[in-house]
């Protein structure tokens, strides 16, 4: 992400789940209520038009089943936990989430975002217009990865690591290097209780490296010098297990995109594709 720049991926997401969100309950696959009030009219017409013709569909198959696939997924982990008596939320890369505020945690958990400080002035910017005052319960931890240690400023302001925790990690690994990735994990291993949990989704290393074609990986590379993102991490298909289990996790559960197909994808969706070369992975600590 370029330095003064908000997300652009981010809104993109948002604006997935926007569309998604319009559709009857019968036939959307997640629920955002908020996600259309966090980017610009402008940006929801533009881009929401694409996704609604079949074009994004066409630039890149099965794109968009996934990342509303993703949602929908992180959703019920997320759900899962707080029944279990979940007391502490950190969404790594909040960009605009919206979890905090359409989950009922109020006065029932502290939630960290963390994020990039220009995306982040500006989700708060919203989030101030949407909701008149910002809620109590969120944190919001703004941070320079090139300057600044993820671990000094979440304990900065009030992450208490003996707390059973949930880590939320959408869309950030394939845009960091392994080390970036190690250091967080490691991180969670040792700042959270027993029990605690890391939810991400990844690239395999087949299309990171292209020898598995996936045309929006290839539409993204082509389109970086506007994003300042770049695809830099990647795990083995079917190596995510080992993977979180090296660095200390365990009850590992790795979802691949067929997973999530047939997770979701049934009825009136039966037909929808849901792009490979994608996995989403839970390791408890």
């Amino acid at each position: 992400m370029r330095k003064n720049q908000t997300s652009l991926t981010a809104a993109g997401i948002a604006i997935a789940r926007a569309v998604e969100s319009e559709k009857p309950i019968d036939e959307r696959i997640c629920y955002d209520p908020y996600a259309r009030q966090f980017v610009p009219d402008w940006m929801f017409r533009f881009m929401g038009f694409f996704i609604k013709s079949g074009y994004a569909e066409l630039r890149g198959p099965g794109v968009n089943g996934f990342l509303v696939a993703r949602e929908r997924f992180m959703d019920e982990v997320l759900q899962r936990f707080l029944d279990e008596g979940l007391q502490q939320l950190v969404i790594l890369g909040a960009g605009y989430d919206s979890r905090g505020y359409r989950f009922d945690m109020a006065g029932r958990l502290k939630i960290f975002e963390v994020d990039h400080p220009v995306t982040q002035a500006a989700k708060v910017k919203r989030a101030r217009r949407i909701f008149k005052n910002l809620p109590e319960h969120i944190t919001y931890v703004p941070i320079d990865f090139n300057t600044q240690i993820l671990s000094e400023r979440l304990l900065s302001y009030g992450y208490n690591p003996h707390l059973f925790s949930l880590f939320i990690w959408q869309g950030v690994t394939m845009y960091l290097t392994l080390a970036g990735v190690e250091t967080t994990l490691d991180f969670i291993v040792k700042n959270s209780s027993t029990g605690s949990a890391v939810v991400f989704d990844y690239l395999y290393v087949s299309v990171l490296e292209g020898i598995q074609k996936q045309n929006e990986i290839s539409n993204m590379r082509r389109y970086r010098f506007l994003t300042g993102e770049g695809l830099t991490f990647g795990i083995p298909q079917g190596g995510a297990d080992a993977f979180l289990h090296a660095r200390g996790f365990s009850q590992v559960k790795d979802m691949t995109t067929e997973d999530l197909k047939t997770a979701y994808f049934t009825g009136k969706n039966a037909d929808r594709k849901v792009a490979s070369g994608y996995g989403i992975v839970v390791g408890k600590v």
